[in-house]
């Protein structure tokens, strides 16, 4: 007696595989952990948070790495990256979430993928307002890519996505919550025009009182103006503002860390 034919064994569907890097993001952590649960496997490389983000990345079922030798922030993702085997990654931040449009594409992507990387509809929010211009949107940036197609660039700040060939572009948004309130504002700004002046410094460039007015200057007419930044309202100003005032910054530390370096012995 014959046994019935078997059915045949379906593919298996590709795994997917989140990389987060964190330091101290208790106040967005979870909500961006709990927009993920069609992910295989994520990753948090955590920076040296000093509140709870790692215990509550654990709650939500995150494996965590404790890196606090900050490479920067091309080189800490790249760390995230490599700590998954998964056949897809897709690379967000803590301040980002994931709508369920843009999980279901992401979802269908995988499956019948027509590109090895990605891009996503970033829509961004500064301090409760929701940015369409200024430069800010449309923002379509690639994160989800094959493993083994992409990688960071080893920037220590303002890091990109390194590839070759086609972008495919996704349904969806990638909520991006990246201002919640004017002390992140001037936080940030501090922190970004320090990392641009260091990276600037060790490509040999050089600051000074002039450069960083004319370019602070530039800047903010960018923004306002060429970049519709007025069309935004009270944000669009306050983005110009904080945009020129981190490049203005960003040229005077690099001024007084080359005289530094110049006096050192």
């Amino acid at each position: 007696m014959t046994s019935p034919p078997t059915a045949p064994v379906s593919a298996q569907r590709p795994s997917l595989g989140v990389a987060i890097i964190a330091l101290n993001a208790q106040a967005r952590i979870a909500q961006c952990l709990d927009a993920l649960s069609f992910a295989d496997d994520i990753v948090v490389i955590d920076g040296g948070s000093t509140d709870a983000t790692a215990s509550i990345a654990r709650a939500h079922g995150a494996r965590i790495i404790v890196a606090p030798d900050w490479p920067g922030f091309g080189p800490q993702k790249n760390r995230a990256v490599a700590a998954l085997d998964t056949d897809w990654i897709l690379s967000i931040d803590t301040d980002e979430v994931v709508t369920p449009e843009l999980a279901a594409s992401i979802r269908q992507a995988l499956d019948s993928p027509v590109a090895s990387v990605y891009a996503l509809d970033r829509l961004s929010n500064f301090c409760g307002r929701w940015v369409r211009h200024s430069g800010w949107y449309p923002d379509w940036v690639p994160r989800l890519f094959k493993r083994g197609a992409a990688r960071f660039s080893d920037d220590l700040v303002h890091e990109r996505l390194v590839f070759e060939g086609r972008v495919g572009k996704l349904a969806g948004r990638l909520l991006h919550y990246s201002y919640d309130d004017f002390e992140t504002v001037l936080r940030k700004m501090d922190a970004y025009s320090s990392a641009g002046a260091r990276q600037r410094l060790a490509a040999g460039k050089r600051g000074g009182f002039a450069r960083a007015l004319g370019r602070g200057a530039w800047a903010f007419v960018r923004t306002y103006v060429l970049r519709g930044g007025v069309l935004d309202g009270q944000a669009g100003f306050m983005i110009a503002l904080f945009n020129a005032e981190t490049v203005y910054y960003r040229f005077l530390k690099l001024a007084h860390a080359h005289d530094g370096s110049a006096q050192s012995p």
